[in-house]
């Protein structure tokens, strides 16, 4: 395929960004679209250009970190995939492919593609820890029976990578899906019901402090989630919060 990537370059979180063109051919279909990142970044570095900064680290759809907003969408055109899962046979030869970093106040672009997700990571810090003794004293799993829709509600929470598509989906820049999947992941077992009113309420707290918007009950941020996490956990959030404040 031959193609044309319209993509933002920004020198830094203070200078101004504008959108640069650059044409780039002979892409296979079976590429994933970092990897044609990365031939477009050899061939800027032969030229002696400034490679494109973008955010990357497993490639295998678990850390989170290759957040890219392509042609209007998190993470791209396809379904349940990080950017480093989107194969480029989602593109057609001769296509223009727009690509720009995640757009909130509160993931500030550092670089290009690259933003700052610490609000995420100040969020979780929020949480707390849950107090279970470790210390050579650990029961048995069985030991503690806990009812398996339970356990796998709280597995299916615990799949958030933090990527921030929901975010970057909201028109609100909203990220109750992000929280609602970090309380509910503890809510749902005993050993997280110990500090579960801190929890719920500091989050929260925490993530109003940083700037994120109301949720806008579109569902949005469902569907462009890598991980397809519910929109149930925002209302058991609610719920909790609401037990939380009582």
């Amino acid at each position: 395929m031959n193609l044309t990537l319209k993509i933002w370059r920004q020198e830094d979180a203070k200078s101004p960004g504008k959108m640069v063109t650059y044409p780039i051919s002979n892409i296979e279909g079976h590429m994933s679209f970092l990897e044609m990142m990365d031939i477009l970044n050899d061939e800027l570095i032969e030229k002696g250009e400034e490679p494109v900064a973008f955010d990357h680290d497993c490639r295998e759809g678990i850390c989170g970190m290759c957040s890219m907003y392509i042609n209007g969408e998190a993470h791209g055109p396809d379904r349940r995939v990080t950017t480093c899962q989107l194969h480029m046979r989602m593109f057609k030869d001769g296509e223009t492919i727009h690509i720009e970093p995640f757009r909130a106040n509160s993931f500030p672009v550092l670089k290009d593609l690259m933003v700052d997700r610490g609000a995420f990571d100040r969020i979780q810090q929020a949480g707390g820890y849950i107090s279970v003794n470790t210390s050579g004293n650990t029961q048995d799993a069985n030991s503690l029976p806990i009812p398996k829709a339970d356990a796998d509600l709280a597995m299916d929470a615990a799949t958030c990578i933090g990527c921030g598509a929901c975010v970057a989906t909201c028109k609100n820049s909203s990220a109750m899906l992000f929280v609602s999947a970090k309380v509910s992941q503890y809510a749902l077992l005993p050993q997280g019901r110990v500090e579960a009113k801190d929890r719920v309420l500091n989050m929260v707290n925490q993530m109003d402090i940083e700037g994120f918007g109301n949720c806008t009950n579109t569902g949005a941020c469902e569907v462009e989630c890598p991980k397809g996490i519910s929109l149930d956990n925002i209302a058991r959030m609610n719920r909790e919060l609401i037990k939380a404040k009582a």
